[in-house]
């Protein structure tokens, strides 16, 4: 219920763009032309993005003509199945030990403390955690990761600023291996897809991953931040180009009401949400749940 709670509370400010719109929309009766065209204004303006929120509205057209829709409780129910589908379209990722996560993102998003959150997270399930400061590209990158690491109670491996990051994802791996950690997380420099060099470092980082620890479940999870809407699905797209994602991290969820981004993702790259930050505290981490996200945005 608590998880639950959260991720009503992180879409508070989606759900109130949308829902008063939208029931305004179906306060004025007619299933017609003004009603879709104004339908996809509002998706639109949620951050589905133009594919997503055409696909949406033609779908709800064709269905409500076929099933000769009349009342706002069906148009509402045939709309968040519709959305329901969208996002069930996404595989579902399931982290199991051992296993060793790549957080990958630019600078700014985040991405950093989500790290810490999810050491907490995977802590609390009772599970080992060691973090890999890989960031040796930015200034104090270690050091902040070092921060979190005290928060969250988990073991860092760390070298000196501006060593090879490949090098100290190889130590990681080997501290791993002799201490049975389940869950080995790697922090990787904030790469802009302008920047092939660190692309590059990226790649090689995978390099010494798959060569020295095949036995682990390989995880790349791209942070995002959830207030750049659109923006945020260009990222995904020039990451993918070097490292293929497994999944998505959207923080910031709270603090936009462009939450319908979620929707744009699943659906135009077919990657998972797997998790979403709910708040600024090291516990404001849920697991994403999509009934629970159809169910709040309505």
């Amino acid at each position: 219920m608590k998880l639950f709670k959260k991720i009503k509370d992180a879409l508070k400010k989606t759900r109130d763009a949308f829902t008063h719109k939208f029931d305004s929309l179906l306060s004025h009766g007619e299933l017609d032309d003004d009603f879709y065209d104004e339908l996809e204004d509002l998706l639109l303006s949620c951050d589905m993005g133009v594919q997503t929120s055409l696909g949406v509205v033609e779908e709800l057209r064709e269905y409500a003509h076929k099933n000769k829709l009349r009342s706002a409780d069906e148009v509402k129910k045939a709309l968040k199945q519709i959305l329901a589908n969208e996002l069930a379209n996404a595989p579902k990722l399931e982290i199991n030990a051992p296993a060793i996560i790549t957080v990958i993102g630019v600078n700014g998003v985040g991405k950093t403390t989500t790290i810490g959150k999810l050491a907490k997270y995977f802590s609390s399930q009772g599970k080992s955690v060691t973090l890999v400061a890989a960031d040796t590209f930015r200034a104090a990158a270690s050091e902040q990761l070092s921060l979190w690491a005290g928060r969250s109670k988990t073991r860092i491996i760390k070298h000196a600023e501006g060593a090879d990051a490949a090098a100290v994802v190889f130590d990681g791996i080997a501290s791993a291996k002799a201490k049975n950690t389940d869950i080995l997380i790697v922090d990787t420099a904030g790469r802009l897809h302008t920047k092939a060099p660190l692309m590059e470092e990226l790649k090689k980082i995978n390099k010494v991953i798959e060569r020295e620890y095949p036995q682990a479940q390989r995880v790349t999870l791209i942070v995002l931040d959830a207030t750049t809407g659109q923006n945020a699905l260009s990222q995904i797209s020039a990451f993918n180009d070097y490292v293929p994602i497994d999944g998505i991290v959207l923080t910031k969820l709270d603090g936009t009401a462009k939450g319908g981004v979620v929707v744009a993702i699943e659906r135009d790259f077919a990657k998972p949400v797997v998790f979403v930050g709910t708040g600024e505290g090291i516990d404001d981490l849920s697991p994403f749940d999509e009934k629970t996200f159809v169910d709040e945005l309505f």
